[in-house]
This record gives C-alpha cells, structure tokens and sequence, in this order.
C-alpha cells in the first residue's frame, strides 16, 4: 500500500530529530513541514491539540492518518515498518533501547537541554533577553556527566543498547545534535563519546540534520564536518 508521509516538525528540535531519524534510517520517504511551534499556529494545533511537534501525517488509499508526539510516531513507524529493526532484535536490547529513550527524552532533557537549550535558543525565539549564564554552567557540568556516562555504556557496546544501532542511539544522537549545533559539547573530553557520534553522524539518515539552519541562529562551524 502506497504511502503519503508529511512530518510537521521543528528543524532544531530534538524530539522532531528523532524521527527524522528514524525515517531515514529506515529509507521512508516524506515530505516536511517546518512549524514555529512557539506561534501555536491553528492548522498544526488542530493537528496536535498540545501544540508541540513533530507530527507525523500519513496519506493511504484507506484514508489520513495523523500521529502526534515523538515515541508514538516511532512506536508507528517501527510497528509499519519492522525491517531494519530500530529496538533490536532480541528482548534484552529492545528493553535496554527503551529505557535509554525514557533516559535521554526524561533525565537528559531535564538537566541539559532544559538549561542549554532554553537560554541559548528558546529564549531567542521567544524573545525573552539573553541567556542566564548560571544556567549555562549547569547544563554545561550536566551534560559531562551524561557523557561520561554514554562512554561507560560503550566500553562493552558497539552501540548504545548493544550490537546493532537503535532508537536509543538516534534519541542520543538527536538531543545531542541540536546542543553542538550551539557549540556547547566538549567533544575534547570524551574520546570514545565522540567515535560513536562520528558513527552515527556519518550515516546516510543524518545528512539532511548538518544542513539545517535557523535565522539569527548559526551553527558552530565543526557542526556540518564528518571528521571534527
């Protein structure tokens, strides 16, 4: 059955990362809608009553379906298109990529993006002054310690939840992804942290993530490199 996909999504947004992600990974094709989520703007709030993206809207010959919030639209994509499996093929690696997606969607945004993110973009595009610089240093000591702790995982993984990429790789991945499009990883610090996001960024699933770009918002100029 032929299948129509549009994602309404934020460009430098880590839960719209993640299913771009996971799209591409799985070669579906689809088309994009870029949403200023911060406007609420009534034709993506009629589609996501809670305003926030990415939604996900599929087009079949039985009808249209729309699918809002980032672990439900990858729940669908992995239930409609099983080849490659994204949460393993054993239970074991599918219980451990499930609870690294609870880890980075949950406790990583909370200590880092939640600090990092909102001083040094949403701030900006909500037009709310320049970035506390104490919250800064907090996101910035939080995200070592995710770091360090993504390096602990690797020592006995090739990927995050095991032998073979995963979802918790690409919610790693895409949270990560937005902070060094601002600078802010200490890529220096975390050698084999660093390996595995020259892996994962070197897949043909993440290119269309190193050219995005935002108004009044530049990248740091390492973001686009495959070897940096």
């Amino acid at each position: 059955m032929s299948v129509e996909r549009t994602l309404h999504h934020f460009p430098l947004d880590p839960a719209s990362r993640q299913v771009r992600l996971a799209l591409g990974e799985k070669r579906l094709p689809f088309a994009e809608t870029h949403v200023r989520w911060w406007e609420q703007p009534d034709d993506f709030i009629a589609l996501n009553p809670s305003g926030v993206p990415p939604v996900l809207v599929e087009e079949t010959s039985k009808g249209r379906l729309a699918v809002c919030e980032t672990r439900a639209i990858l729940e669908h994509i992995e239930e409609q298109n099983p080849e490659p499996p994204l949460l393993g093929r054993d239970p074991a690696e599918r219980a451990e990529a499930r609870r690294l997606l609870q880890w980075f969607d949950r406790k990583f945004d909370a200590e880092v993006s939640a600090f990092l993110l909102h001083e040094k973009m949403e701030k900006r595009l909500l037009g709310y002054g320049a970035p506390d610089l104490a919250n800064l240093r907090q996101g910035r000591e939080a995200l070592r310690h995710h770091l360090r702790y993504i390096e602990h995982l690797l020592a006995e993984r090739d990927w995050l939840a095991g032998r073979r990429i995963s979802l918790a790789d690409m919610a790693a991945a895409a949270h990560i992804s937005v902070i060094d499009y601002f600078g802010d990883v200490p890529w220096n610090d975390v050698p084999v942290a660093r390996t595995w996001y020259m892996k994962i960024k070197s897949r043909p699933c993440f290119r269309p993530l190193l050219v995005d770009r935002w108004p009044g918002m530049a990248p740091a100029p390492h973001y686009h490199d495959l070897d940096f």
